[in-house]
């Protein structure tokens, strides 16, 4: 059983953001195991329409924001952030589907280095597997590319949702995307405002059997990771004619 930790003597505070959309079946599981880390833990219900509403009602001992209608993965994760900010200096970032193991977040702080407020990405171990979605092997490799393409850190897990942000700095990105494409941008334009962005290794589940519901939609999302990217590389460019690369 995962039990409350303390990490030395720290001052910095760290809460749990976990984005939900139509994760009725199972999200319990997931939040439980992080209300165990013994961090405040924030959970926001991007519109979900399949009984989330009510599972998150029975789980006690979190906060929860809801948007009435369904906004995207990074407008849940802004509203998350500027409700956390003041009252934590960290967002830890979990995915609601499971993939995700909370216990792998305290070596993921170790990782912060002393006197800097990087962002931190869980790479995630094990992404060869024939049970990994094709969408998510493919995925990570086509955004790792362009991330670097548009000015952005090289990485070699931009699509992980395992993170932890420093609080404001994050919503001070000028981050434009509110859907699932969030999370490549506001790699970019960390790189892009000098805020490091490390990486540490965690692992990954995509259990045989395991009912996961992923919302990722491969035209639809390829058509906006497309234009997020091509705004990126002609704002990348811009700045080079401007001499601020």
């Amino acid at each position: 059983m995962t039990t409350a930790i303390a990490l030395g003597a720290s001052a910095d505070r760290f809460a749990v953001l976990i984005p939900v959309y139509n994760h009725a079946e199972g999200v319990a599981s997931v939040i439980e195991r992080a209300v165990a880390l013994g961090w405040p833990v924030w959970v926001v219900d991007d519109g979900s329409t399949d009984g989330t509403e009510a599972a998150l009602a029975r789980v006690g001992g979190i906060t929860v924001l809801r948007h009435e209608k369904n906004r995207g993965k990074g407008a849940a994760l802004l509203t998350g952030f500027s409700a956390m900010s003041g009252k934590a200096d960290w967002a830890v970032t979990l995915d609601a589907d499971g993939q995700h193991d909370p216990e792998d977040v305290p070596g993921m702080i170790r990782a912060i280095p002393t006197g800097l407020r990087p962002i931190i990405i869980g790479r995630r171990e094990g992404m060869v597997g024939g049970d990994v979605p094709w969408t998510s092997r493919f995925g990570r490799g086509f955004s790792n590319f362009w991330v670097r393409a548009a000015g952005g850190p090289v990485l070699s897990d931009t699509q992980s949702g395992m993170r932890i942000y420093p609080l404001p700095e994050a919503l001070g990105l000028g981050v434009r995307a509110r859907r699932f494409q969030f999370e490549v941008e506001i790699l970019v334009r960390a790189r892009w405002r000098g805020m490091p962005v490390l990486e540490a290794p965690v692992g990954v589940s995509y259990t045989p059997g395991m009912k996961r519901i992923s919302h990722f939609r491969p035209f639809i999302d390829f058509c906006r990771n497309t234009e997020t990217f091509t705004r990126l590389i002609f704002l990348r460019i811009v700045r080079r004619i401007n001499g601020r690369e």
